[in-house]
């Protein structure tokens, strides 16, 4: 069964004239009736009893007409979601971004895409890196903001569009404050609050103790909100992502000697195809003004 056969049955079947359905659908009467006579083939009876000035439907006729109306309207259907999609109306863009960069980046961008495109329903996922990645690869998202201290994978398109150093956070009555830069020597023997979804954390550490530089942790969450709040207590110091920074009391150093930096990526899947959705997102964080003195080569 063909869709031809299907829209020439709901068209015949609406007006009951075979001069008119052929117009309707914008063929010739001949064809019309050999695309009814071949489902009839297939469907095995007459759809139709075609009498001088009568056509009227069959019981067989009858009883499918519900079931083709239904393919009928879902293939419409389709084909007016597809257009829709294709500019970019009543679309769905899902987006993966890492719980460490920066909410005040993301959300502008996403405020951006969103300005240019209000008929895209923009889903945000937010996790860490390596389950970003694999969600990405599994299709659970079109495109990810990622950015993690080992290579991406060769799977994995990847668009660089921001460089931001480590920094050192500290309460304002921090000892450390009259330092600028900190070096990591200084660091030593601190009360260290912890970022436990930090990627880069572990390498950072195996840097520091090959230097004899050691922190006390004190204090460990996921919430880089909780996290700020204990530094601004005076429970300890902070290693944080530059941009990620949001408690505007909080005392940012940079460090240094040694100092860490991280790319931050947009990331799809190598030679998957792409909505044009993701495409306009693509297109959309090329423009947007990453922080100007770390953008990536």
């Amino acid at each position: 069964m063909e869709m031809q056969q299907v829209r020439y049955f709901v068209a015949l079947a609406g007006t009951l004239n075979f001069t008119r359905a052929a117009e309707q659908c914008n063929v010739s009467q001949p064809a019309l009736t050999r695309a009814i006579q071949q489902l009839e083939h297939e469907l095995g009876g007459p759809l139709f009893h075609r009498e001088r000035g009568n056509t009227h439907l069959s019981e067989l006729g009858r009883m499918m007409l519900p079931y083709l109306q239904t393919v009928e309207e879902s293939a419409r259907a389709a084909r007016d979601q597809a257009r829709a999609a294709k500019k970019l109306e009543r679309a769905t863009l899902t987006i993966g971004t890492m719980c460490t960069i920066g909410p005040g980046l993301i959300s502008d961008l996403l405020i951006r895409y969103q300005a240019a495109h209000p008929n895209v329903e923009v889903r945000v996922i937010d996790t860490g890196g390596p389950e970003m990645i694999e969600m990405l690869e599994k299709g659970d998202l079109e495109v990810a903001v990622v950015g993690v201290p080992d290579e991406l994978p060769d799977s994995l398109h990847q668009l660089p569009i921001f460089e931001e150093n480590f920094v050192i956070l500290l309460p304002a009555n921090h000892r450390l404050c009259t330092s600028n830069p900190i070096r990591a020597a200084e660091l030593h023997d601190e009360p260290y609050v912890s970022r436990s979804n930090c990627e880069v954390f572990a390498p950072v550490r195996k840097a520091l103790t090959d230097r004899g530089i050691y922190l006390r942790q004190v204090f460990s969450s996921p919430r880089d909100d909780w996290v700020q709040g204990m530094i601004k207590a005076g429970l300890g110091l902070g290693f944080f992502p530059e941009f990620s920074v949001t408690d505007p009391d909080l005392v940012v150093r940079p460090l240094v000697d040694p100092s860490f930096s991280r790319t931050i990526y947009l990331a799809t899947v190598r030679g998957r195809p792409h909505s044009p959705a993701v495409g306009a997102f693509v297109q959309e964080a090329r423009r947007y003004p990453w922080p100007a003195t770390r953008q990536a080569a």
